[in-house]
């Protein structure tokens, strides 16, 4: 199984305070590093939404680059979505 670059965007939920936040960000880096190689960390803050996601103008971006086998973000993906406080979350492969 051969390894791919990705790149993870994850939104978490504004109303977390500070530590719940960086916990937040701390547990995807882990649990990327426990299966792939985390490359970069991206923190790019609070941001404005393009469109409010349940009644929430603003979200914490997360950005993430990692290489992984092809079947850790399928896993991911499905953390991310059972995790409160993840409003959004995208994987990509890149080229």
């Amino acid at each position: 199984m051969e390894n791919r670059k990705y790149e993870t965007i994850f939104i978490i939920d504004p109303k977390l305070d500070e530590e719940a936040t960086k916990a937040m960000v701390e547990r995807f880096k882990g649990l990327i590093e426990q299966n792939g190689t985390l490359e970069e960390v991206d923190e790019w803050g609070k941001r404005r939404l393009a469109y409010e996601i349940n009644d929430e103008r603003e979200g914490y971006y997360v950005l993430i680059n990692f290489t992984s086998g092809s079947d850790f973000p399928a896993e991911l993906d499905r953390i991310y979505k059972i995790t409160d406080g993840i409003m959004r979350s995208i994987i990509i492969v890149k080229e």
